[in-house]
């Protein structure tokens, strides 16, 4: 297994639909084709941002390997395969290694409350070795899963050969860099909290996943540079951009809200599946005024 670690940012792509609510894998060639040239080094394929509970198993499958077919080996590809069905996440992970994407990540089940550090391995275990030639990442993002359990206490008892790391996303800066520091610095650390990215590259954080990645990578790009010129005050600046936008994405309910953005950026990526719904286009109008005020439209281009 490929002991680098991750750096630069990983965009969590959605999931692109049909007025209909069917899956859409003619646009997927040219959304990775934007991200490409919007300086993103990977792409997240099925997570919360790309709707992955909503869609089958079946609709997973043809995207996660639309997505490798379109970025061709010019970025990495993780594939997330979690499930609420162990045997499920276990054909997704084998699916995924079969495909030639270069990494996997997972939820654990979480339906049925996951209670302890030993369980949440078990589980992630099982999942893992069904790809065993692949990275496995940990999705660790407890307002979706309503797990948030020790992480440490999670690599200490984590037996799996091709665990790499985990996908953190949640605001606890501390939890986040005391993984980083364990076992002499062994797992890759992913944030996933794009409004605290400066937070996190005080740690010593240098990959990261997330969903504004994909319309506004190139504000990151330039937030990463500052800082490691040493520039605060303009790295902190481009942090209070982004925390900004991420307030506006709230304001406007989340997911349904980035998939207009996406639209407003250039990219169509179609409706929201239920039990999402679309914003009103009278939402989509004061949602567009609200991000003139911010830089979005600068960086999105």
């Amino acid at each position: 297994m490929n002991t680098e670690k991750t750096t630069g940012l990983i965009a969590a792509t959605f999931s692109p639909m049909k007025e209909n609510g069917d899956i859409d894998t003619g646009s997927i060639p040219a959304m990775v084709d934007k991200l490409i040239s919007r300086g993103v080094n990977g792409i997240f394929v099925c997570g919360s941002t790309g709707e992955g509970a909503s869609l089958t198993t079946q609709e997973r499958k043809v995207l996660a390997e639309a997505f490798v077919t379109a970025a061709a080996k010019r970025i990495t590809v993780f594939v997330h395969v979690g499930h609420n069905s162990i045997s499920e996440a276990r054909d997704l992970a084998a699916h995924a290694q079969q495909i030639g994407a270069d990494c996997i990540s997972a939820m654990p089940p979480c339906y049925y409350p996951v209670a302890s550090a030993d369980l949440l391995a078990g589980c992630l275990a099982e999942i893992a070795a069904a790809a065993p030639e692949l990275p496995f990442y940990y999705y660790h993002i407890p307002s979706m899963t309503g797990i948030n359990l020790d992480m440490i206490a999670l690599l200490q008892k984590a037996d799996i050969p091709n665990l790499k790391g985990i996908k953190y996303t949640t605001p606890t800066i501390h939890e986040y860099q005391a993984c980083q520091h364990f076992d002499n610095r062994k797992y890759d650390l992913l944030y996933g909290t794009d409004e605290m990215m400066l937070s996190a590259l005080a740690t010593g954080a240098e990959g990261f996943i997330g969903s504004t990645y994909n319309f506004v990578a190139p504000l990151y790009r330039k937030l990463k540079d500052a800082f490691h010129k040493g520039d605060l005050e303009t790295a902190r600046t481009l942090q209070w951009k982004s925390v900004e936008i991420v307030r506006i994405i709230v304001k406007f309910g989340g997911l349904p809200a980035q998939k207009a953005m996406m639209k407003l950026s250039g990219v169509d990526c179609g409706p929201v599946r239920l039990p999402l719904r679309a914003l009103s286009s009278g939402d989509i109008k004061s949602m567009e005024q609200e991000l003139r005020k911010t830089a979005f439209f600068d960086w999105i281009n």
